[in-house]
């Protein structure tokens, strides 16, 4: 509704004054659009979520490596992003991208280098990297269970199964990687989100050890753990003492960063993040 551009691919100049004199209207502050040849304009709409993409795989190798030397990725991520030149924007780690734009526009933009004749190194490598970050909290789990009789017969609650929050859009989310990986483990999954409920059962139908909630602290019943996989309002600042209460465990594994570590420890959870 706001956008920063409107990118016009046109080879037509009269097309192009058409299009201005339309959009004047929602231009009165500064001039919003862009009018540039078809193949460029086509480009920018790629390179566009190429970059974006790319931040986000970036900010995921980072935490990643945090882990391993002991760094704290939220106070990186606060030292890199206060430089104008890189800014705040799309520098959060978690579980990877998803949804109907980036992994699509990644994977044409490989493809069309491709068909040129150029191998594309950095798309290829982002796309390997989200590939690989879908799996990490899984990982996580599944490690975590491990001395404990493993994630056979264990319920695992899930908070958050859209690609991102406020859709119910379920396409190349990473909640599919994480529950299909839980899921092998012979876990049980009981999930909540606010919007995507319907998607999911469509998506995950031939999973029979699924159980959908209404309500999220329902969700949480005798689960082993929690996991939050969709940064959702609603889990934003949960009422953490229920959530012990209900939890058969105070487990909790967190896929986007939303609570404090120092927090969670003192009110009694194990408390798992990404790169912190």
């Amino acid at each position: 509704m706001k956008p920063d551009r409107v990118v016009l691919g046109t080879d037509n100049s009269r097309t192009g004054e058409l299009v201005k004199e339309l959009y004047a209207p929602f231009a009165r502050e500064r001039e919003k659009l862009i009018v540039m040849d078809v193949r460029s304009a086509e480009m920018t709409k790629y390179a566009a979520n190429a970059m974006l993409a790319t931040k986000i795989s970036f900010m995921n190798e980072m935490a990643n490596i945090c882990e391993r030397v002991g760094a704290d990725v939220s106070m990186v991520r606060k030292g890199i992003g206060s430089d104008h030149r890189i800014g705040y924007h799309f520098i959060y780690p978690g579980v990877g991208y998803g949804g109907s734009c980036f992994p699509k526009d990644v994977q044409a933009l490989i493809a069309t280098s491709k068909e040129a004749g150029y191998e594309n190194k950095i798309m290829t490598t982002v796309e390997e990297v989200n590939a690989a970050q879908k799996k990490v909290l899984a990982q996580k789990i599944i490690d975590y269970f491990q001395d404990k009789g493993g994630l056979k017969g264990k319920t695992v609650a899930v908070w958050g199964l859209a690609f991102k929050p406020n859709t119910d859009d379920m396409r190349e989310a990473p909640s599919i990687d994480i529950i299909k990986m839980l899921t092998s483990e012979s876990a049980k999954i009981q999930a909540h989100d606010p919007e995507a409920t319907n998607e999911a059962k469509r998506v995950f139908k031939n999973i029979p050890n699924i159980e959908y909630f209404e309500k999220h602290y329902d969700a949480l019943k005798d689960a082993d753990c929690m996991v939050l996989i969709t940064e959702w309002f609603l889990y934003r600042n949960p009422d953490f003492e229920q959530t012990k209460q209900l939890l058969k465990s105070p487990v909790v594994f967190d896929g986007r960063n939303q609570y404090n570590p120092t927090e969670m420890k003192r009110m009694g959870f194990e408390y798992f993040s990404i790169g912190r």
